[in-house]
């Protein structure tokens, strides 16, 4: 077999740990960036919470609380210290979406999200350790990988929430506030039921 046959079955952990720890850093940042840009149910997710999150000092409380969680259940379990059934996991995430889409559906204003967004971000922290995980990454380098990872994570979450915020600005100052918060959770309320049911029985 040639050289091209024999380099396509390197195993995971070689792959993984190719390069220099630039390099590595640098593919790991843009697999983290990548992940969000990819990752519709998270993106939803956000969009769903800053729809009536309030001010901007609400949006911090928010984003802080996702960040902190995310990033707690992500170390926790690319470290082999807590670990949770996928189907469990990808079933936690689309309920989380549909949850805080109903909210905004029932509620004109709702207070505290940050408290809500910190306890469904543990279960999308186990959703982005998944990617990691299948890696078969090294220990050496391995915290290192980890924050270039989370770091690209939270790049990627802070071009979302900056290219949506003007829009979610203006949802909230519209007369029709209510109008278009309903149809946009609406919507976002059938996918991620329709997530939830797929991935909890399919």
């Amino acid at each position: 077999r040639d050289v091209l046959d024999a380099e396509e079955e390197e195993p995971p952990e070689r792959v993984a740990g190719a390069g220099s720890i630039g390099d590595t850093l640098r593919r790991f940042f843009l697999l983290g960036v990548e992940h969000i840009a990819t990752g519709y149910d998270h993106i939803l997710f956000l969009l769903a919470l800053l729809m009536v999150g309030g001010g901007f000092r609400s949006l911090v409380a928010i984003v802080t609380a996702f960040t902190v969680a995310h990033s707690l259940t992500l170390s926790l379990a690319v470290l082999d210290v807590v670990q949770l059934p996928s189907r469990l996991v990808e079933s936690a995430i689309a309920l989380s979406i549909a949850w805080v889409a109903l909210e905004n559906i029932l509620n004109d204003q709702v207070r505290g999200r940050w408290r809500i967004t910190f306890a469904f971000g543990l279960m999308h922290g186990f959703g982005f350790a998944s990617i990691l995980r299948e890696m078969h990454l090294p220990r050496s380098g391995l915290v290192a990988s980890l924050l270039a990872f989370n770091l690209g994570v939270e790049a990627g979450q802070l071009v979302v929430v900056v290219l949506s915020y003007p829009l979610v600005l203006a949802m909230q100052r519209s007369a029709h506030r209510r109008w278009w918060v309903g149809l946009a959770s609406g919507v976002i309320l059938v996918l991620a039921l329709w997530w939830l049911v797929e991935r909890a029985f399919g």
